[in-house]
């Protein structure tokens, strides 16, 4: 099931999902159909035993680079400030 980003699976679920694929695939399971059964994708089983062993999630760590598009500080403070003016206290943000 790809495209399932943004999930999850600690390190102790992951190895226990790995060994219950290769399980099942060890008796005559297809592997993509032990993967279906527990909703990752074959490409994702392979991402975490690659070089053996189980690989831990890497996403919490990665650097991520800061969007072209974020706010300054300054742009904030004046969306803020006229936010807060008597005229459109009673409004919802957007």
């Amino acid at each position: 099931m790809g495209g399932r980003r943004g999930r999850m699976i600690d390190p102790s679920n992951r190895a226990i999902a790995v060994e219950l694929i290769q399980e099942a695939n060890q008796n005559g399971a297809r592997l993509a159909k032990a993967c279906h059964e527990l909703h990752i994708s074959v490409r994702t089983y392979e991402r975490w035993v690659a070089g053996g062993g189980v690989k831990v999630d890497q996403r919490p760590v990665s650097k991520r680079p800061t969007p072209k598009n974020k706010l300054s500080q300054e742009e904030k403070s004046e969306i803020i400030m006229i936010a807060k003016q008597e005229e459109y206290v009673d409004l919802p943000p957007t």
